[in-house]
C-alpha cells in the first residue's frame, strides 16, 4: 500500500461520489482536492465554522453545514462564482441533505417543527410540517423518484410519500410504532422497513401504498432493536439487537432464516479462524552497529515502536474479552452497534458493543461464523470494499487493519503518531480515506488478486 502525506483537517471529510475529488473542512475553509494528484481545485470560504459536508450525487454541489449559525452554505465545482445561502431564521436548521436530482437540498428545523425543500433552480420551497427526527426518518428510492418522510402529530407516527418530480404529497399513512426510530427504503423499491425505539421492539415492512407486509418482533420486555441494514442485493435485511443475536429475514416470507449469537466464550466444534492482534518484539542485530558523535540529538527514521504488530491464529476454546455494563445507567453499551454487509452480499460484520474489541465477520451463505478479530483497542470503525470482498477496520491505533476470505493482515500508517479514528473508501475502491484527530491522509489500495495469499503481518 501507499500512502500519501497528511493534511489537515478540522471536521469532516469525504469522497465525491464520482471519486475524483476529496472535501475537507478546514475551520471556516472548504478545501477541494484532486483525488489522484492530491492538489487543491477549489477553495472556498464559508462564514463560520464547518461542522457538515455533503456532495450532491452528480458531484457537481456541494453544502457545508454551519449549524453553529445555523446557517447552509451551498457551492458549485464547475461554477466557483455561484454561491447559495440557506438561513431559517428564528427556526434554525438542525440538519441538512441533498435530494437525488442534485438541485434540491432538505433541511429541518430545530425542534422538528417543520422540514423544507429548498429549490436551487427557481428559489422555491416546500414546507413538511413536524418531522420526526431531524438526521433521520426520510429515505429515498433508489431510483431518486420518491421520498418517504416520517413525521408525528396527535401522538401518532405517519409515513409521508412525496414525488421527487414536484414534491407534491403522494399519500400519508399511519404506522404502527410507539416511537418511531428510522426508515429505510429497500434496494428494490419495493417495500420500506420500519422499526420502533429500542424500549419496543418491533421491526414492520410496509408497502409503498401503505399495507403492512410484515411485523417482526423476537421477544418483549426488553430493550429491542439497535441496528437495521439491507444487504445491498435486496434479498437480506439484518436486525442487530440488544439481546446481543444478530437476526436475518429474507424477503419472500419475511421471516428469519438465521440467528447468530455472539457468545463470551468459543468451543469446538468452531470452524471460523480466529485472528488475536499481539505486539512482537523486534530483533535488532546490533553486534555491527556504528553510533557516530551525533546520534544523541535524534533520529527522526528509527521507529516509534520498538515492536511490530501481527496476527496470530488462535485455537478454541477461547475466552473473548467483555466488559459487563452497569445495570443503573442509561444507554448500555451492548447489543450489535456495528453492523456491515459486503458489497456482493456474503457476508456481513458486526460488533457486540459488550465486546468492542472483538469484530465477527459471518458468511451469509453457508450460514456459519467465518472468522473473528480479537483487537487490542476498541474497534472504531469499519468499512467494506465496494469492488471486492476486503473489509478495512480501525482501532483508534497507528495500524490499519484488514480481512478477507484469505486471511487477515496488519499495515503500519508509515505517518508519525497518526492515530487512525475513521476511515471512508471512495466508491470505485481504489482510494482509501483515514482520519486523524486533526489530519488526514490517502492510501492507495492494490486490486484483490482471485486467489490472494496474505500474510498476518505487516
Amino acid at each position: 500500500m501507499e500512502f500519501t502525506e497528511s493534511y489537515k483537517q478540522t471536521g469532516p471529510c469525504c469522497f465525491s461520489p464520482n471519486a475524483r475529488f476529496i472535501a475537507v473542512a478546514v475551520d471556516y475553509r472548504l478545501v477541494i482536492r484532486d483525488t489522484l494528484s492530491f492538489k487543491v481545485v477549489q477553495l472556498f470560504s464559508c462564514l463560520d465554522r464547518i461542522s457538515y459536508i455533503e456532495w450532491a450525487l452528480d458531484s457537481e454541489y456541494i453544502l457545508c453545514g454551519l449549524y453553529r449559525r445555523p446557517m447552509i452554505q451551498a457551492w458549485s465545482l464547475t461554477q466557483p462564482e455561484w454561491t447559495c445561502k440557506i438561513d431559517e431564521g428564528p427556526a434554525g436548521i438542525a440538519y441538512a441533505r441533498w435530494s437525488p436530482d442534485s438541485r434540491h437540498i432538505l433541511t429541518t428545523s430545530d425542534f422538528q417543527l417543520r422540514l423544507t425543500v429548498w429549490s436551487l433552480v427557481n428559489t422555491a420551497c416546500v414546507h413538511v410540517q413536524w418531522p420526526k427526527h431531524a438526521s433521520k426518518g426520510v429515505s429515498f428510492t433508489r431510483d431518486g423518484k420518491f421520498a418517504a418522510i416520517c413525521t408525528r402529530r396527535d401522538c401518532k407516527d405517519y409515513i409521508n410519500l412525496l414525488s421527487c418530480h414536484n414534491w407534491e404529497i403522494m399519500g400519508s399513512f399511519a404506522v404502527d410504532t410507539v416511537d418511531l426510530a428510522d426508515i429505510e427504503w429497500s434496494p428494490d423499491d419495493s417495500a420500506i422497513v420500519i422499526w420502533d425505539s429500542p424500549l419496543e421492539y418491533k421491526v414492520l415492512i410496509y408497502s409503498p401504498d401503505g399495507r403492512c407486509l410484515s411485523k417482526y418482533q423476537a421477544y418483549e420486555s426488553g430493550l429491542g432493536v439497535k441496528t437495521v441494514s439491507w444487504s445491498p442485493s435486496g434479498q437480506f435485511l439484518a436486525v442487530g439487537s440488544y439481546d446481543q443475536m444478530l437476526r436475518v429475514l429474507n424477503h419472500l416470507t419475511w421471516k428469519t432464516f438465521a440467528e447468530f449469537m455472539h457468545p463470551y466464550t468459543l468451543r469446538a466444534p468452531c470452524y471460523a479462524a480466529v485472528f488475536k492482534e499481539v505486539d512482537e518484539p523486534l530483533h535488532l542485530d546490533m553486534s555491527e552497529l556504528c553510533l557516530s558523535d551525533d546520534f544523541s540529538q535524534g533520529n527522526n527514521d528509527a521507529p516509534e515502536e520498538p515492536f511490530r504488530v501481527r496476527y496470530e491464529v488462535m485455537e478454541v476454546p477461547i475466552s473473548l474479552p467483555f466488559q459487563k455494563p452497569p445495570a443503573d445507567k442509561p444507554n448500555p453499551k451492548q447489543g450489535i452497534g456495528l453492523l456491515s454487509w459486503s458489497n456482493d452480499s456474503q457476508y456481513i460484520c458486526t460488533r457486540n458493543d459488550s465486546m468492542p474489541t472483538v469484530l465477527w465477520i459471518w458468511d451469509i451463505r453457508h450460514l456459519e461464523l467465518a472468522s473473528i478479530l480479537v483487537q487490542k483497542d476498541p474497534i472504531k470503525a469499519a468499512a467494506w470494499d465496494p469492488s471486492c470482498t476486503r473489509l478495512v477496520f480501525c482501532t483508534g491505533s497507528t495500524h490499519l487493519y484488514m480481512w478477507t476470505p484469505s486471511g487477515a493482515y496488519c499495515v503500519h500508517v508509515p505517518i508519525s503518531q497518526f492515530a487512525i479514528t475513521d476511515l471512508k473508501w471512495n466508491s470505485d475502491g481504489s482510494c482509501l480515506l483515514l482520519k486523524d484527530k486533526e489530519s488526514f491522509c490517502c492510501a492507495a489500495v492494490p486490486l484483490l488478486p482471485e486467489s490472494s495469499e496474505y500474510s498476518s503481518d505487516d
